[in-house]
This record gives structure tokens, C-alpha cells and sequence, in this order.
């Protein structure tokens, strides 16, 4: 009879700028001198591999954030049942109708099989993420069906810590650059992108604090 073993937690890694950040905007910017104490000691944190950070984010498009980690998780025990493991390979043998059953649609099976076929043969270069730019990863994960823009760009701030990321087609992002600089008027993405100069070289510190200005609760990928 096979031994249970629980799988090891995952390793936790936070941004060595944040403290450099928050004193660089808090310098620059009334509003986030203002916002960034009120919110202590938490910072954006990365946890997981880039496989699962991708695949969970395919799974949770357009369906509520229960249903996401409801069907997250049986897809995931569906992966491990086969060879102990969500990995892109072990993804790849799995058969459609089981997936369909965790709860997946059917487009999200091909996007999710689409983007274990691009770890699984390499058009994807893990590996050199850490040295190249911004754009040239964009590129490569929205080549693959299901990732757009915005989900890059989220991979790019919470999965690789990424500091100067501004996500402008993200609704909070906008929604909190209207409530705390605009007195809740509608703002364009020139607007924010204009606001966002300021901000850099660590637009995705400031961008994660006008988002904790709805949201206290940080989101984790």
C-alpha cells in the first residue's frame, strides 16, 4: 500500500527592493506616502512554479474565485493520481474527458494543453526569464492561446517580482487611480500611464498599493 506523503509547502519569495520602494514613492507621491504605512510589514510575495502560476490563472478566467480554487483543486489532484505531480509533461497525458470532468471547460483544456506543449518543448526559456526584459516575456506568453497581455503582466509582478510593471488594462488599477488621485472621475489609460511616470523604476509597488486602497487583503497567484 502506498505511503501518503503531503507535499512540501511552497517556498515563499519577497522582493529584496520593497524597502528601497516604498521610501522612492513615498518621496515621489502624496497619495502612496500616505497609503504605504497603513499597511505595515505586508509586501508582494511569489510563491509556486511558473507552470502552476499559469495554469491556476487560465483556470480562474471569468468564473469567481471559489469556483476557481474548487476547480483548481480537483484538476490538480487529477494531475498528481496520475504520477504524483502537476507538471506540463503529466498534463500532456492526460485525457480530455477527465479534465473536462474536474470541471474545465473546454476551451480552458486547450488553452491549458497549449501551454503545457510550450514548457513541455521548450518554446518557453524558464530559465532565462530572470535575464531578459519585460517585453521580450510578454511576447513570449501570449503567444500561448489563453494568456493575454494582462495575465503576462500579472506573471510578471507576482510570480517574477518584476518592480516596474504598469498593468493599464487592469480595471483596479484604474478604479484605485480614480478614487485616490481623481476624486473618483474616470480615468483613461493615458491618464494613469501619465500618473505612473512618477512611479518608476517600481510601478508594480505603487500599483500594488492602490490596489490594497480597495482591497486590504493581498491577492496571491
Amino acid at each position: 500500500m502506498p505511503v501518503s506523503r503531503k507535499a512540501a509547502p511552497p517556498v515563499v519569495l519577497e522582493p529584496d527592493y520593497w524597502d528601497e520602494a516604498c521610501k522612492h514613492l513615498s518621496r515621489r507621491d502624496r497619495v502612496l506616502r500616505k497609503l504605504i504605512p497603513r499597511f505595515g510589514d505586508i509586501k508582494l510575495q511569489s510563491r509556486g512554479d511558473a507552470f502552476t502560476t499559469l495554469a491556476r490563472s487560465i483556470v480562474g478566467q471569468q468564473i469567481s474565485v471559489k469556483a476557481a480554487q474548487s476547480v483548481w483543486e480537483r484538476f490538480a489532484e487529477l494531475a498528481k493520481a496520475q504520477r504524483g505531480a502537476l507538471h506540463p509533461s503529466v498534463v500532456l497525458g492526460l485525457q480530455t474527458d477527465a479534465m473536462r470532468e474536474a470541471g474545465l471547460s473546454a476551451r480552458k483544456v486547450e488553452y491549458i494543453v497549449d501551454l503545457a506543449r510550450h514548457f513541455d518543448d521548450g518554446r518557453v526559456h524558464v530559465d532565462e526569464w530572470r535575464s531578459m526584459g519585460d517585453e521580450d516575456i510578454i511576447d513570449e506568453l501570449v503567444a500561448i492561446r489563453g494568456i493575454g497581455r494582462w495575465t503576462a503582466e500579472m506573471f510578471l509582478i507576482f510570480h517574477l517580482l518584476r518592480p516596474n510593471v504598469l498593468p493599464l488594462d487592469d480595471l483596479g488599477l484604474l478604479k484605485g487611480i480614480s478614487v485616490n488621485y481623481f476624486s473618483g472621475e474616470p480615468v483613461s489609460r493615458a491618464e494613469a500611464r501619465e500618473l505612473g511616470e512618477a512611479w518608476a523604476p517600481y510601478r508594480s509597488v505603487a500599483t500594488w498599493y492602490i490596489w490594497r486602497s480597495l482591497d486590504p487583503l493581498p491577492v496571491e497567484y
